[in-house]
Order: structure tokens, then C-alpha cells, then sequence
């Protein structure tokens, strides 16, 4: 699968596909769960130093 879409990909809009983009097996990571009182902080207030 891989080879075929690469075959079909913009190569201007997307880096290449590998094999492991399409094993159905493969463990991915979650994302990590945090509240929104630290977007607060990360988005609003920012790294001011």
C-alpha cells in the first residue's frame, strides 16, 4: 500500500509513506491528556522572560 500511494502523493504537500503508516497492528502513542487551566498558561501567558 505503501507503494502505491507514494505513487499518488504530492511530494510538495507530504513526505513519503512507510510501510508502518499502514499496519492496523502497529501501538500508537496517545496523546497526552492535560487540563485546560495549562493551555491557559501555555497559549495566553506564554514564555516571558
Amino acid at each position: 500500500m505503501a507503494l502505491i500511494a507514494n505513487a499518488h502523493r504530492d511530494p510538495k504537500k507530504r513526505c513519503s509513506f512507510k510501510p508502518r503508516d499502514f499496519d492496523p497492528f502497529a501501538r500508537r502513542s496517545r496523546p497526552v491528556k492535560v487540563g485546560i487551566g495549562v493551555l491557559k498558561d501555555v497559549f495566553l501567558k506564554g514564555n516571558r522572560r
